[in-house]
């Protein structure tokens, strides 16, 4: 893959048995192609820092460090960062 179609890598921030979690995945999903963009989920209670850090507010998607958007998917701010980073 050249440099120029490197998608961008979304990391959401979940807890297995969250209802609002698997709404997130699915609405990703739906979204990727379009947008192309990747993304790979981390179980915030595998880790007691997570945990604590999000804890109340999973899902959370974050792109690098850069917290885009928590509880519900904004189409809006996901498009703005994926096409203008």
């Amino acid at each position: 893959m050249q440099e120029s179609e490197a998608k961008t890598h979304l990391t959401v921030y979940y807890r297995v048995g969250c209802h609002l979690c698997d709404e997130m995945i699915a609405l990703l999903c739906e979204f990727q192609d379009e947008l192309k963009f990747t993304f790979g989920l981390v179980d915030i209670d595998a880790d007691a820092e997570l945990k604590v850090r999000f804890n109340a507010d999973v899902p959370v998607v974050a792109w690098g460090e850069r917290i885009l958007f928590w509880h519900f998917l904004d189409e809006a701010i996901l498009r703005q960062a994926l096409q203008h980073g």
